[in-house]
């Protein structure tokens, strides 16, 4: 009986899907990328884009987007596509909310 594997494939794009933010009391831990994390930089976690990359995040319900470099790896919540720093939130608007629905795009 042959055994099938599940292959980890990148996500289709444009991709779609929750966005959270990662919290201030996080400040000064390191990304994946080395880098300590600032709440004031425009940042994101994302799971399978290259470290370094630019992503234009765009609030679907109000049309607000900002670019941002992916430094480090997540959301590990079910459900969320990209955790953003919290300028990153404020930008888009939903840092009181907590979570928004997103459209991911490269620049």
């Amino acid at each position: 009986m042959a055994v099938s594997c599940a292959v980890p494939t990148a996500p289709a794009w444009p991709e779609t899907g929750e966005a959270s933010w990662v919290a201030r009391s996080l400040r000064g831990r390191r990304m994946a990328s080395g880098a300590p994390y600032d709440p004031r930089a425009l940042t994101a976690a994302h799971r399978t884009l290259p470290l370094g990359s630019k992503v234009r995040v765009t609030r679907v319900d109000t049309g607000r987007s900002v670019i941002v470099t992916v430094t480090d790896r997540g959301p590990w919540a079910d459900g969320r596509v990209i955790d953003v720093s919290e300028a990153a939130a404020d930008a888009l608007g939903f840092r009181s909310r907590g979570t928004a629905p997103v459209r991911l795009t490269l620049p």
